[in-house]
């Protein structure tokens, strides 16, 4: 089973999406960063990992909060794990061009109209404060 770590990086009421391109699943949408786990890596590490890695923030890893945990269906099964932060050292900076054509700043309340579907289910869990769904199955 994969584990896969998103980021929900908070500035007030707003969240930071990414726009997919060049990935061949959903590009065009608007989706959280996020990654794989490494091998040896906690899942703190790895979400600090790929927000260095993606958008070019460095965060602490005592600001890292867990949000929510999600079984997801998809490639045959994967543990989705969110965690949100509201303090980071830089400005956020599209660092995959070329998985990523842009980054912009949604409300909580109105998120973008084109995402990956079980992202829209995990935020909407979040905001109710359901830290477990099942997705797909």
């Amino acid at each position: 089973m994969t584990g896969d770590v998103y980021l929900v990086l908070r500035r007030g009421d707003s969240v930071l999406f990414g726009r997919r391109r060049n990935t061949g699943f959903e590009d065009g949408a608007w989706h959280l960063p996020s990654g794989h786990l490494e091998s040896g890596e906690s899942v703190v590490v790895a979400v600090i990992r790929e927000a260095g890695e993606e958008i070019g923030v460095t965060i602490r890893p005592e600001d890292v909060r867990f949000g929510h945990v999600m079984h997801n269906a998809s490639s045959g099964g994967r543990v989705v794990f969110f965690f949100t932060v509201e303090t980071w050292q830089g400005e956020p900076d599209n660092r995959e061009p070329e998985k990523c054509s842009e980054l912009a700043w949604f409300s909580r309340d109105q998120l973008p109209d084109r995402m990956i579907a079980y992202c829209r289910v995990a935020m909407q869990s979040i905001a109710e404060g359901e830290n477990f769904s099942v997705y797909g199955w």
